[in-house]
């Protein structure tokens, strides 16, 4: 892996070379082995937060964990492009606008003892910023190359905070073009619901249960892009015990090792369906 500023990652994607950078921020991640017709995204992933917000913020290290999506980007790690975001959405989050990107409450409790002053709200902004500039060469990149593009957008939900049953996965698509892409969401929400998982795990995929997929990363890429298709794919934290903060590798593993073929097969029957003959 190479440590590279935003332009170095830009100018990549453009020359359409192949790498594996963070960028020099620390702030994300972008893996590109070979440039194909999909991408894997888990931008809720990371659980940094900058140090000069410790002493200010009101919510635990385990309060924000809570809220993160954390392995979703091991769920996807084996796919040729994968781009993930490290940093805490509570120091700012990439599926908000820059407008609302840095909160003032969280999931109903104040955030901050004090305001934060406006310097360290401009440094958060300019990471969302700039990780929207790589989103936006990267898509382009890819309608150019192949016409059209799949992008997997992949979160997780606190299943146990509901109090009705709620499916293991869970597909938002109240933002995409639905007559068009009806036939991928359907064949997306039946690949997932034939995910085996262990100890019993129920083997369940709905669309617009919990969520509608009303995100800033899928609206940014659907506004931006005709031929791009986001699928919102939220897990419900099935694999960890989200009121212990402990990790069921064996259920991540599951998840992953089966993506790797069914992931592969979608996109690859979607690029069939929807690229120019």
């Amino acid at each position: 892996m190479q440590r590279l500023s935003i332009s170095e990652i830009i100018l990549k994607i453009q020359a359409e070379e192949t790498f594996h950078a963070v960028a020099e921020d620390y702030s994300f991640t972008l893996k590109i082995e070979k440039y194909v017709h999909y991408a894997c995204a888990a931008i809720h992933d990371g659980h940094q937060f900058r140090k000069e917000l410790w002493d200010n913020c009101l919510h635990t290290a385990y309060e924000r964990w809570y809220e993160e999506d954390p392995e979703t980007m091991s769920m996807v790690t084996s796919h040729p492009i994968v781009l993930a975001g490290l940093d805490s959405r509570f120091e700012y989050d990439l599926n908000r606008t820059p407008e609302e990107a840095v909160f003032e409450t969280a999931w109903g409790k104040q955030l901050w003892k004090t305001p934060l002053p406006e310097s360290q709200i401009e440094k958060s902004l300019k990471k969302h910023a700039n990780f929207y500039k790589v989103v936006k060469v990267l898509i382009d990149k890819l309608e150019e190359k192949f016409g059209v593009c799949v992008v997997y957008d992949m979160h997780s939900y606190n299943w146990k905070r509901w109090d009705r049953e709620v499916p293991t996965w869970n597909l938002g698509t109240s933002n995409i073009d639905n007559r068009r892409f009806g036939n991928e969401v359907e064949s997306w929400r039946k690949a997932l619901s034939e995910i085996e998982l262990p100890h019993g795990i129920k083997q369940t995929a709905a669309v617009n249960d919990t969520f509608q997929g009303n995100g800033y990363f899928l609206k940014f890429i659907t506004n931006n892009f005709e031929n791009t298709l986001v699928l919102a794919t939220e897990i419900a934290k099935v694999y960890c015990d989200e009121y212990k903060q402990i990790m069921f590798p064996e259920v991540i593993d599951a998840v992953s090792n089966q993506l790797k073929s069914k992931l592969k097969h979608h996109a690859n029957e979607f690029y069939k369906s929807h690229s120019k003959k």
